[in-house]
């Protein structure tokens, strides 16, 4: 029997699924980089043929000479390409989204909304999405539907405040007295059971740090043993034991071990600094329904009554007014006090004209607050009754809410742009398709609609395997066409055989 390698082994791994704007890596605006000029500047500085002390030099001088030029520059200048982070045209749209984006790291758009405005198909949530990619992952995000908030358990305001809630988030720095450093030593010391009998129980724990300044042994309370087996913490690791509280937390393996096994799945940290008992700052990023749901949340006994009554509780309960604003007091001494900061997210409301009167008063309301992150709906809604109410309105949007908000139109797609996002599709699903495909699909995009021509390269995929071949021919389109129908067809053939169907 043949020995197997390692790189016949089918990896287990994931596959990540490919969503509708999987392709969406941000908004494609122009960024004169920061790093970019460093570069040259270093290769300008090194192509001297100079001694070591007047290249340094010389790359003070160089980078002096630059002081002057603003941060701006390094920022992106708000024009859009063409073609970039997976998005085709739509200009003008994805330049005020950056400034949208500018405004929000500048934290000068708290409290404002912002309503992306446009026919079907047209890019709003991919635009949504764009200034997400943009922010960053530190900067919370919190999409929904307008639907959503209707619901037998929770009222619609509720679940407007929950949302609004998960979108604005906290910066909690703590100076903690820690004990940190990489485990040399871990031995717990036992004794004689009080209650007697043969079993033994540990009366504590001899733990040995070291750092890069020295090292340390510390004789430990038997609770905090068990948190260091929760942690897996095992000699050669580095942790931190806070002082007061005594959390451990395992920071990972010490990168002395790094050549210890050929492949492991670790992660490897250098050797602490200073000495092992010091002050640590330690951030953490939560939202404030973090807060508002683990204070909600009653903290029961341990006995059987207390767990088969949490266990018996599945339904959704709502969180009290009361309670968010003493929340509220303690996360405002915290801002007051330089011990957290708030960082105002993004809601996203997608489909916002299925929302209701009710809804919009309380949203004029939510904008006022203090504590209110960036608010960005999206509608492709024209002028229409708003829901529940016999009134009309531009994109189902009451006057009042609608004077509050800055609107971005998105226009429809021409031909070439049509094309392009279907190739930008095509790379994304791992598809081969010619330059005849493609053109056909276009034109089918501009006669039917575009979502329905992307929707047709996943099964002229298949049909071009079941023929035999690795990349999509015309052909195969046609025939997937012939398939599917789509949204004007099938309302032109209702027309044309009306009294054959149930009204």
């Amino acid at each position: 029997m043949d020995k197997m390698k390692i790189e016949e082994v089918q990896s287990t791994a994931k596959k990540q699924r490919i969503a509708a704007h999987t392709h969406i890596k941000g908004l494609g605006l122009e960024v004169l980089s920061l790093f970019l000029f460093l570069c040259f500047s270093v290769s300008l500085i090194s192509n001297r043929k100079e001694k070591k002390k007047k290249i340094v030099e010389g790359f003070r001088l160089s980078w002096a000479c630059h002081q002057s030029i603003k941060l701006a520059s390094f920022r992106p200048n708000g024009n859009a390409m063409a073609l970039a982070a997976g998005f085709v045209g739509q200009a003008e749209a994805r330049e005020a989204s950056g400034l949208v984006v500018d405004m929000i790291r500048q934290k000068k758009m708290a409290g404002r909304a912002l309503l992306l405005a446009g026919p079907p198909g047209t890019g709003k949530t991919a635009l949504a999405l764009g200034i997400c990619q943009e922010l960053g992952s530190k900067v919370p995000f919190c999409p929904m539907v307008g639907s959503e908030v209707y619901s037998s358990e929770v009222k619609k305001t509720e679940v407007l405040m929950e949302n609004f809630r998960r979108a604005i988030g906290l910066r909690i720095k703590e100076n903690k007295e820690v004990y940190e450093g990489e485990v040399t030593e871990l031995s717990p010391e036992e004794t004689e059971s009080v209650t007697g009998g043969y079993g033994k129980s540990i009366s504590h724990v001899i733990i040995g740090l070291k750092t890069v300044k020295g090292t340390k042994q510390l004789k430990l309370d038997p609770t905090i043993y068990d948190a260091l087996i929760k942690e897996k913490v095992a000699a050669g690791d580095v942790i931190y034991i806070e002082a007061n509280s005594g959390a451990v937390k395992r920071v990972g393996r010490s990168d002395a071990f790094a050549t210890e096994f050929d492949l492991e799945a670790e992660e490897y940290v250098p050797l602490p600094k200073g000495e092992v008992h010091k002050k640590k700052e330690i951030v953490q990023d939560v939202t404030l329904h973090d807060l508002d749901s683990a204070n909600a949340r009653p903290q029961g006994g341990q006995d059987i009554l207390s767990l088969m009554g949490q266990m018996m509780k599945p339904r959704k309960t709502e969180i009290t007014d009361k309670l968010r604003q003493e929340i509220n007091k303690v996360v405002n001494r915290y801002i007051d006090e330089g011990t957290a900061e708030l960082v105002p997210g993004v809601l996203f409301i997608d489909e916002v004209h299925m929302l209701d009167m009710e809804c919009f008063s309380y949203l004029n309301r939510a904008l006022e607050s203090s504590l209110s992150p960036i608010v960005i709906f999206a509608t492709n809604r024209g002028i229409c009754n708003v829901r529940g109410t016999d009134m009309s309105s531009p994109h189902g949007i009451p006057l009042d809410l609608l004077d509050r908000l800055v609107i971005i139109r998105t226009q429809m797609y021409g031909p070439a742009e049509n094309i392009q996002i279907l190739a930008i599709r095509a790379q994304v699903e791992e598809l081969v398709v010619d330059e005849d495909s493609l053109a056909r699909l276009g034109e089918i995009a501009t006669d039917t609609s575009l979502r329905h021509a992307v929707q047709l390269l996943s099964p002229a995929s298949v049909v071009a395997k079941m023929n035999g071949r690795d990349n999509i021919c015309k052909e195969d389109v046609e025939e997937v066409k012939a398939l599917y129908l789509d949204a004007k067809s099938s309302a032109r053939l209702l027309q044309e055989q009306e009294e054959k169907y149930i009204t």
